[in-house]
């Protein structure tokens, strides 16, 4: 098997993150990186989603990191917050948080790349390559960054299989998720019903289904839960 495919079975054998990290972590050094870190923000619930984080950074630098609240004031995790497109570590990237910045370089984490992933049912996650020395350069890249777009890919993957509810998925009617769209548009049941030539019972049958299905306590919960499922 390729790099790829033996990555791929070792990861759809993990048993929990601490393991598919492991797995990782040798694909990061296959590549030329001494750390990796990982985190995945879980959509549901919406009160208080599920974070995971896993990484082999200095256990000095995880401690700094969490004791000086560094999460909130990271670029990248701000970059990967709104974009899909990789990142590298810079000095002008790390501007507005330069304590980090020398921080980080003082606890020999100098050169790092990082991209975010996405997946249709909302959950976001975001793979850092990193090591201490020699700069990731233009040859660099062009070699390997089509290999680390794709572990960072295949590791949110494999973290969101992990990590989402045992529960079936949820499967909507054509109709349900219709009628839940204009509800996501501030459609009224009536309003809902005269633009799809419905009656309003048949209309709140559909959305009684949808919010049952969806385990919903009430129409708006309902059509959240249905938009960050990616039903709608």
């Amino acid at each position: 098997m390729g790099w790829r495919e033996d990555c791929l079975a070792g990861m759809a054998q993990a048993p929990d993150a601490a393991s598919l990290h492991a797995i990782v972590a040798g694909a990061a050094r296959d590549l030329g990186f001494d750390y990796c870190a990982y985190g995945l923000r879980m959509p549901l619930p919406l009160s208080a989603p599920r974070t995971v984080m896993v990484n082999n950074y200095p256990t000095a630098w995880q401690a700094r990191y969490a004791d000086e609240g560094y999460l909130a004031a990271d670029p990248t995790v701000a970059h990967g917050a709104t974009s899909l497109l990789p990142v590298l570590w810079s000095e002008a990237l790390f501007a507005p948080a330069r304590p980090l910045w020398e921080d980080a370089r003082g606890h020999h984490l100098r050169v790092g790349w990082a991209q975010s992933s996405r997946t249709a049912d909302g959950a976001t996650g975001m793979l850092t390559l990193a090591r201490s020395d020699d700069d990731i350069l233009d040859t660099e890249l062009r070699h390997s960054e089509g290999s680390m777009s794709w572990l960072a890919h295949a590791t949110h993957e494999a973290m969101v299989r992990l990590h989402r509810p045992a529960a079936p998925p949820v499967v909507l009617t054509a109709r349900e998720a219709e009628v839940l769209r204009w509800m996501a548009d501030g459609k009224t049941s009536s309003e809902a019903a005269q633009i799809l030539g419905l009656s309003e019972r048949t209309v709140n049958f559909h959305v009684s289904n949808a919010m049952a299905k969806l385990g919903a306590a009430n129409k708006t919960a309902g059509v959240v839960k249905a938009a960050l499922l990616g039903l709608l």
